[in-house]
This record gives structure tokens, sequence and C-alpha cells, in this order.
């Protein structure tokens, strides 16, 4: 395991509990922690994953910025929940999301387990823009991302990873029931 992969774990273990106490450093944190581990990711040619990285740069950006406003105006990053009407279009849009992601990346790459890695960036992708709009079912997201993941990683040989993404798994546990109560 190189250094490089220690410091993403620590940063990305930082950053999942910042947004789980609902502190605004969860986003610069993340942005540095997400920036090392697409440069992981794509040494192991998980690509849908390295450009995840890249757009977590850029919704990290937009957290921040929204969190911060939403904080400016209450005191506090004030959370709620999706109606079921959205949350049905959220998960469709995943579905319709992986399946093209997944196709693409199947075709056109030599992606490793393409299919999965879809799957998991699309859910990535819904569960950081959900959590940038302050929405309790971000977390039943990464969730599922976390539990999928685990088992990739392992294949793929990156234990620290997904050690990493099992230190997630109870973070978003703790989120969730931290952002229910705040709900």
């Amino acid at each position: 395991m190189s250094v490089l992969e220690w410091i993403a774990t620590l940063l990305g273990i930082a950053c999942v509990a910042l947004a789980a106490w609902r502190s605004v450093w969860t986003f610069p944190t993340g942005i540095v922690a997400v920036a090392l581990l697409g440069v992981v990711v794509f040494e192991a040619r998980l690509y849908s994953d390295a450009l995840l990285q890249l757009f977590f740069i850029a919704a990290n950006l937009y957290g921040w910025a929204n969190w911060a406003s939403a904080r400016q105006t209450t005191g506090v990053v004030a959370v709620a929940y999706l109606t079921p009407g959205a949350r049905a279009m959220w998960l469709g849009g995943i579905v319709i999301a992986a399946v093209l992601w997944g196709a693409g990346m199947h075709r056109f790459t030599d992606a490793s387990y393409p299919w999965w890695d879809a799957g998991i960036a699309t859910a990535s992708v819904a569960a950081q823009i959900l959590m940038a709009q302050r929405r309790v079912e971000n977390w039943w997201l990464w969730i599922a991302v976390d539990l999928a993941s685990i088992p990739l990683y392992v294949t793929k040989g990156l234990m620290l990873f997904a050690l990493l993404y099992l230190v997630y798994l109870g973070l978003a546990v703790a989120g969730l029931l931290a952002w229910r109560r705040a709900a």
C-alpha cells in the first residue's frame, strides 16, 4: 500500500466524519481526498471510479458553497427529506445512468468490472449531489455504495481502500442516524 493510499484514506475518513457532523469543512477535506484517490484508482484501471473523483472535486465545490450559505442563513446546516416522487426519479436516473455508463466502459475501455464500477460511480454521483443539497437520503445511497465498493476493492487487491469503505459504511450509518434526528 502506497503513501498516497494512506493519505487518501485518512483524509477520506475525516471527510465523511465531518459530513456526518454537518461541518462545512467536509468539502475542502473531500477535495484533497478525492484528488488523491483518483490517482490511485486510475492506476488500478477503475476508470469510472477515476472519472468519479473529478466529478467529486466539482461537487465538493458546489456543496461547500451551498452549505456555507445555508449555515449563514440559519446558523446550522439544515437537512430535509426528498419527496417520494423525487426519490423515485433519483432511483430511476441512477439505474439508467449505470446501464449507459457501464455499457460505454465495457465497449470502449479495458476497465476492470465496468458494470460494477459504473453502478457504484452513478450511485455515488447521486449521493454526492444529494449531500450537497442537504438531503437525508444521501446516506442511504452512501451505505449502498459502501456495501458494493468493499468487495470490488478486495477483488482488485486494494485492501486499504476496502477497509476505508468499511469505515465509511459505519460513518454513513452514523450520518444517517444523525441527519434523521436533525431533519
